[in-house]
């Protein structure tokens, strides 16, 4: 049955999926496979609707890693086994519209100034300055900080996508500062090293390292280090940039992606509510 796998990351390397979603949709597809009670050719729509009720039901999860799983199986029957399947039996699942939480300038700067490990703290700089992913700041290399033109190249972000960002000047004089320090050396090029220099830094380590500095000025929002990218967002559209323009520093695939940040901006700061207007409070 786990002869499959193979074709199936074929099948996904041949159509330039990107390594993260190989691997999350082997793993999903094995998890499926390892249920199963029947040979795979005999399997039907009634076996798939299970193993979605076993995500939802007996592993708890979020609508969007029940629906992870079900289009890596979705694409193991369609592509890989060129089998039709009725997939209203089993549907994806409605994700909760959430807005997410962000941090203030004070609090963003708190982090900042609190931070005392220096490679830390650049990579904090680098996710709010430039919107990066966390994923793009393990991978960044020192030749994507463009100081010159001032911005990063970012190769192969999500969907593999290949984009251009701003490279900020207070970020250039700490990633100078940090260069000076740790003068990283790596075959690849990498700007932040893991353990012993072998590799770049970890997702995991980054993200660790940010909840302790969140944690150590008492900031108790729920925050990650994706959220300075969603302040990077929001600060810009503040400030008048436009979608389009952030849609492409941020890498979207299309403008649905970045709307989002039209309900976190200060839009309704300056308008009055027709009820004042009304009754004429309009001024306070």
């Amino acid at each position: 049955m786990y002869s499959i796998l193979p074709k199936l990351r074929e099948d996904m390397q041949l159509r330039g999926f990107s390594k993260h979603t190989i691997r999350s949709y082997t793993e999903c597809v094995t998890e499926y496979l390892s249920l199963l009670n029947k040979p795979l050719p005999a399997t039907t729509e009634s076996d798939v609707r299970a193993f979605q009720l076993y995500l939802q039901n007996v592993r708890h999860l979020t609508p969007g890693s029940v629906n992870v799983h079900m289009a890596a199986v979705r694409y193991l029957y369609e592509v890989t086994l060129c089998r039709h399947m009725n997939w209203k039996i089993a549907p994806m699942m409605k994700k909760p519209h959430k807005l997410p939480e962000l941090l203030t300038h004070e609090e963003i700067q708190m982090i900042l100034d609190n931070t005392l490990n220096l490679k830390h703290k650049t990579m904090f700089m680098l996710a709010y300055s430039a919107g990066l992913r966390i994923s793009e700041i393990a991978h960044i290399r020192i030749t994507d900080i463009d100081s010159s033109n001032m911005r990063i190249f970012v190769k192969g972000g999500k969907g593999n996508k290949d984009r251009y960002t701003v490279l900020s000047e207070v970020c250039l004089d700490t990633l100078r500062q940090y260069w000076r320090m740790y003068h990283p050396k790596h075959p690849e090029n990498y700007l932040f090293l893991g353990m012993r220099n072998m590799t770049c830094i970890t997702v995991g380590t980054i993200a660790t390292a940010f909840d302790k500095a969140v944690k150590s000025v008492g900031i108790t929002k729920n925050v990650s280090m994706h959220t300075l990218r969603h302040c990077f967002a929001t600060d810009l559209l503040n400030n008048g940039a436009g979608l389009m323009e952030i849609k492409e520093l941020l890498g979207h695939a299309n403008l649905q992606s970045t709307s989002i940040y039209l309900h976190l901006t200060n839009v309704a700061v300056n308008v009055t509510s027709p009820l004042d207007v009304l009754y004429g409070k309009e001024d306070g």
